[in-house]
């Protein structure tokens, strides 16, 4: 008799603990390391953000004398790019620097509204960190495209000022 209450004790402590797995997977860790958040409970709780290619920042607004900064990771043998929506004639300073390792940058803007698929380079190089200004010469999106050519990821810090609406990631 005790035998079998001691096996039902097991199976039902086994149940359990595959329900509390699974509601920890789907509320934890799909939406923190692979940005699969079926809930939304992981976005509300800020687990995406743990996850390199997580959802794209809000977009917010800077003020002058205001710096932002971005933490961005750029996977091995892949590129990512970043952007910021200004208006012709805003200004961007910028800094960014990588933990070690060189990268291809394009420092870029498409006009906004356009289809052909155009787009002005204003820096082109192979860095591990860069500093400067630019001025938009037209209204649209604006900034930096890095593609790592190395095995290992290479993690960037940008900090950056001026007039513009963060885009983010793309």
């Amino acid at each position: 008799m005790e035998t079998k209450k001691t096996s039902r004790s097991l199976i039902k402590a086994t149940i359990l603990s595959f329900v509390v797995a699974m509601i920890t997977l789907v509320l934890f860790i799909l939406p923190a390391e692979y940005n699969i958040d079926p809930t939304g409970v992981g976005q509300k709780l800020g687990l995406t953000v743990f996850n390199g290619e997580g959802t794209k920042p809000v977009a917010t607004q800077a003020t002058d004398g205001e710096q932002d900064i971005a933490i961005l990771t750029v996977p091995a043998g892949k590129g990512i790019e970043y952007k910021l929506d200004m208006k012709k004639f805003q200004k961007a300073t910028y800094k960014w620097v990588t933990d070690g390792g060189d990268l291809y940058v394009d420092l870029h803007g498409e006009p906004k509204g356009d289809t052909t698929g155009y787009f002005e380079s204003y820096t082109i190089a192979t860095a591990d960190e860069m500093k400067g200004s630019f001025t938009a010469p037209f209204d649209g999106s604006h900034g930096w495209y890095w593609k790592n050519k190395s095995e290992k990821d290479i993690t960037i810090q940008l900090i950056f000022s001026g007039d513009y609406v963060i885009e983010g990631l793309k």
